[in-house]
């Protein structure tokens, strides 16, 4: 088992950034893929950015690529989600999760809300 806390979300004005964190507990953090996955009001969950164990390798949704920045720290057991130039799309409950790269789906935290105002 692998427990995920994510913390950094929050109410920001169209073009400004928040960072995203995800804290991990458990199971060797290094072990997994990292995702980042946001769900918006009457909308299917989606993938919005992942990162192999080691960091080297990374995928954005089209719609981010450019602003977001997906990152890892495995001897601090936490990942990070950089939003930059946010858009009021861009608002949605973010999640992260660990499992297997391209689609990390194996374990999820309870979600941080994030709200762009335009």
């Amino acid at each position: 088992q692998v427990q995920l806390v994510e913390s950094g979300g929050g109410l920001v004005q169209a073009g400004g950034s928040l960072r995203l964190s995800c804290a991990a507990s458990g199971r060797t953090f290094s072990n997994y893929a990292m995702g980042w996955f946001r769900q918006a009001p009457g909308k299917e969950r989606e993938l919005v950015a992942a990162i192999i164990w080691s960091g080297d390798i990374t995928y954005y949704t089209d719609s981010v690529k450019g602003r977001f920045t997906i990152s890892r720290d495995n001897a601090k057991n936490t990942g990070y989600l950089l939003m930059n130039s946010l858009k009021p799309e861009d608002t949605a409950v973010y999640y992260c999760a660990v499992g297997s790269y391209p689609h990390p789906n194996d374990y999820w935290g309870q979600g941080t809300q994030v709200t762009v105002s335009s």
